[in-house]
């Protein structure tokens, strides 16, 4: 028989000025009456890596097995898992349906070793429609991606030499995310 396993909501969301160009990521975490928000970024990434890269690093930021609902306006993230397209590109050595090689390869990896160690369930969720913890996540995700010497994502930029970015970047604008 299986414990309860507490129950923790999991909102990400991921942004990238131009792609390929500085991305970031936002995360909010929710259990028994907590909050926590993370973000960060990386100099030269795509906007689909941020997208996952919020799911693996609120998964990592658990200390025990969960049951998590992840949240994400992220159509990409909740197909490829909640479909099981992810399992089925591993199955096939990474390669989908027209023999072309699966991007993001090494953060898959890491999403499916993070899911089984917890109970996981993808929603979609509709972006920019005044979700407040979807537009507190997109706030996080903008704000990071501006912030100053940023660190490589040292997997794409292996395949994709950094390309300093040449267009100005928008400085986000303030919304209100909490009522």
């Amino acid at each position: 028989m299986e414990t309860v396993l507490k129950q923790v909501d999991l909102y990400t969301d991921g942004a990238c000025e131009g792609n390929p160009g500085p991305g970031g990521y936002g995360i909010i975490l929710k259990w028994e009456g907590h909050e926590s928000e993370l973000s960060g970024g990386y100099r030269y990434t795509t906007n689909n890596r941020m997208e996952i890269m919020p799911t693996i690093l609120g998964l990592r930021a658990l200390r025990r097995r969960c049951a998590v609902t992840i949240y994400t306006d992220s159509q990409y993230v909740v197909n490829c898992m909640e479909e099981g397209w992810v399992r089925k590109w591993q199955a096939n050595g990474w390669i989908r349906n027209n023999k072309e090689r699966a991007l993001n390869v090494d953060l898959w990896e890491q999403v499916l070793e993070l899911c089984e160690q917890h109970k996981v369930k993808f929603i979609w969720i509709r972006g920019h429609v005044g979700h407040p913890e979807n537009d507190c996540c997109d706030l996080l995700s903008r704000l990071a991606l501006v912030k100053r010497n940023l660190p490589p994502d040292t997997v794409y930029e292996t395949e994709h030499p950094y390309k300093p970015h040449k267009q100005g970047i928008r400085i986000p604008t303030m919304v209100k995310v909490h009522s």
